[in-house]
């Protein structure tokens, strides 16, 4: 019997970089997270121990820092694109180079009504991401987004679910809707795409699909906000939503003699519902992609 190494990667993660562009007393600043995967031959370095031609993770670390000095970082997809071709070009025994980039997300503190030049304000833990899959022959870009925490106090219904004997949710016609959204969208192709006009409009339109759209459950919000953006977006092939139900329990305040008219509620976090689906295109027989 012969022993083999079936699949290896390697790389760093959690590349932590601020970028500040200054363009005299007015700063754009841009904070964000890089992990690299390197996939290739790397059979030495496992069965052998022999390290040559293994990039160290620090020197994958320091290119992250040099090549942010020297490209605009306009769109983390686009500095992602650029890393991944930087570590498959200069790595003869590399064959497939994954970049994730993570990031915060921060806006200009407004003084006397006016944005300040050079002082920011953190948008919380909403995210924006990307990830870049390079080979030889091909490239892949996704967008996203993480953690956009959303509510609604009305237009979410629950009812008509299957009931058996451990079923003791009660149905109901009006609730509280609170989920934390994680979006992801791959493009109809891989050059030629703005991707911060993109990712705009796919936020804009989750905001107010999920603020107009009469909920009868989670699904059914998500479905809709696929649908809606993947019509108005020819750029977006498909798209996929992973949404915790997050839970606001009435309140019983009958004990107190008082009656609770949809207006005090407890918010949970766990154990919560998570449903998740991905909308795309279908592809007619005449049509391609």
């Amino acid at each position: 019997m012969k022993i083999e190494l079936i699949q290896s990667n390697y790389g760093k993660s959690k590349v932590r970089v601020v970028k500040v562009k200054r363009d005299g007393a007015h700063h754009e600043m841009k904070e964000f997270l890089v992990n690299v995967q390197l996939e290739g031959n790397f059979d030495a370095i496992h069965m052998d121990g022999d390290n040559t031609g293994i990039l160290s993770t620090d020197a994958m670390k320091n290119t992250v820092y040099a090549l942010a000095k020297d490209h605009d970082v306009n769109s983390i997809e686009e500095f992602a694109l650029f890393l991944s071709d930087h570590y498959l070009k200069n790595n003869d025994n590399v064959d497939h180079v994954s970049v994730e980039i993570i990031q915060s997300l921060w806006n200009r503190i407004a003084v006397n009504g006016e944005p300040h030049n050079h002082s920011f304000v953190s948008a919380g833990n909403e995210k924006r991401t990307c990830l870049v899959e390079r080979t030889a022959d091909d490239v892949y870009v996704s967008s996203g987004i993480l953690d956009l925490l959303i509510m609604k106090t009305t237009g979410s219904e629950f009812w008509g679910f299957k009931r058996e004997q451990y079923t003791t949710l009660p149905e109901t016609k009006d609730r509280i809707f609170e989920t934390s959204v994680k979006a992801t969208w791959d493009y109809v192709r891989d050059e030629d795409i703005d991707y911060n006009s993109n990712y705009e409009k796919a936020r804009q339109t989750i905001l107010e699909v999920f603020a107009n759209h009469q909920s009868l459950s989670v699904q059914h919000t998500i479905y809709e906000i696929g649908k809606v953006l993947l019509e108005n977006n020819e750029d977006i092939d498909e798209i996929a939503f992973s949404m915790p139900n997050k839970h606001c329990l009435l309140i019983n305040l009958g004990v107190f003699g008082m009656e609770n008219k949809n207006e005090i509620f407890v918010p949970t976090d766990e154990p919560h519902g998570l449903i998740e689906a991905v909308i795309g295109r279908e592809i007619l027989e005449n049509e391609s992609r």
